[in-house]
């Protein structure tokens, strides 16, 4: 146990140290009082690694009623709900459903004919299944590129002569798998989607809540499964409709795959006659038909098929044309 309590408190020095800093401020000071706090890591040490991660913590524990105040009060109800906070982390995972990673894969849905059929793997909620119902302002160096109409306006910078896209994708069928599916009508996993926001995170909480309308008006084909698992991703595949191309997505869920069921779920997405469009960092696998020098690269990588087309932000908030 006291070997992982050291690590729960370097990776919580490690967050307020990197990760945290411009995003929430709130966030960063909750992270380093976990990182000085032997009580708090011990507790937090009682869960695995990918149910103890400091987004996925922090968001629980304001679910369950913590507040936004103090890392003394956090502290204070963490110790005083410690088994509850152990279990509900234990059920959850981190289902970032950020509507914003929309604009690097129109960026890549721009190199496919339509019509098309959307498979996302990871797809929490499935706000990122609708590139098409929501609308962009992509900035350039001189100018604003506008594109579609929606209560969703996802604004990306575009870096150096990095085109913007021209037109939305024809999207005919929508479809999902992931481990624990969440559906944009209900209250609860709407309030756990939008409590995956950091606070300080202005005008993000919106966006999804626009997102989570225009998916519970329009609900996708959500399938709870592993997708790495034997068939799984063939077999919902094999569902699409005739006649559309069918492009799998993996938007910055393979992180948060262990690595041989990365491994298994990259060789079942390249044993299906589909394009394929991720975005990941660069070091993290070598799926890659030329994979991206690490050293100087900013952000994640967007592919298509493996390709490198561009480099972006995460959350979508930039592309930059390579």
């Amino acid at each position: 146990m006291e070997e992982r309590a050291a690590q729960v408190r370097d990776r919580y020095a490690r967050f307020a140290r990197d990760e945290a800093p411009g995003r929430s401020a709130l966030y960063a000071a909750w992270a380093t009082g976990v990182a000085a706090d032997e009580e708090v890591c011990r507790i937090l040490a009682r869960l695995d690694p990918p149910h103890r991660q400091p987004p996925l913590v922090f968001a629980v524990t304001r679910l369950l009623g913590s507040g936004e105040g103090s890392y003394r009060e956090w502290a204070r109800f963490v110790r005083a709900h410690a088994d509850r906070v152990v279990a509900e982390c234990a059920a959850r995972s981190i289902q970032t459903n950020e509507p914003g990673r929309c604009a690097p894969l129109l960026y890549a849905l721009q190199h496919i004919p339509g019509p098309i059929a959307l498979l996302e793997v990871g797809a929490s909620a499935g706000l990122c299944l609708y590139p098409d119902r929501y609308a962009y302002r992509f900035h350039g160096e001189d100018a604003i590129a506008e594109l579609g109409r929606s209560a969703v306006v996802i604004d990306a910078t575009l870096r150096g002569r990095t085109p913007a896209p021209r037109t939305l994708p024809e999207i005919v069928w929508r479809a999902g798998i992931d481990p624990q599916p969440r559906v944009a009508a209900d209250a609860g996993d709407r309030d756990w989607i939008t409590g995956l926001v950091w606070p300080g995170e202005t005008g993000r909480a919106e966006r999804i809540r626009a997102a989570l309308d225009i998916a519970a008006a329009d609900p996708p084909v959500l399938v709870a499964a592993d997708a790495s698992a034997p068939g799984v991703l063939a077999d919902l595949a094999s569902r699409a409709p005739a006649g559309a191309t069918l492009v799998i997505t993996t938007p910055g869920v393979l992180p948060h795959v262990p690595r041989a069921a990365r491994e298994r779920l990259i060789d079942a997405i390249r044993a299906i006659d589909a394009r394929w469009i991720t975005l990941d960092a660069p070091a993290l696998h070598d799926a890659w038909t030329r994979r991206p020098d690490p050293e100087g690269w900013e952000g994640f990588a967007l592919a298509l098929d493996g390709e490198v087309i561009a480099a972006a932000d995460p959350l979508g908030a930039w592309i930059a044309a390579v």
